[in-house]
């Protein structure tokens, strides 16, 4: 089995306009994926929706020499806005089911993370 990172970049300002409606069909797709990858066989080791990126903290420099900056480090519209962390042998079929998130998304990133 081979840990898989799947990155969930989101237009946070889009997210900010959108309705509840939109919000709660979102989140329903959420629910959606993680039923079938359950019922796939993949495992689900950590997943979490990312505060605003207005709450970020850059951390530079060293232990010795600490610098924060806050706000996000891209200035871009898109930040990233969750992860799963997901266990599986079987990449294809996990491909499959990252389908359910990819629809109207502009672009989900899945990395298998080295051992």
């Amino acid at each position: 089995m081979s840990d898989y990172i799947l990155l969930i970049p989101t237009d946070e300002a889009a997210w900010d306009a959108s309705s509840q409606a939109a919000k709660d069909a979102m989140y329903a797709k959420h629910h959606e994926f993680g039923e079938a990858l359950a019922a796939r066989g993949h495992k689900v080791k950590a997943a979490a929706e990312l505060s605003n990126s207005r709450e970020t903290r850059v951390v530079t420099g060293d232990r010795d020499d600490v610098v924060v900056t806050e706000g996000p480090y891209a200035e871009s519209a898109e930040q990233l806005s969750g992860f799963y962390l997901i266990d599986t042998d079987d990449i294809d079929d996990l491909v499959q089911c990252v389908g359910i998130l990819a629809e109207g998304e502009k672009g989900l990133e899945l990395r298998r993370c080295n051992p």
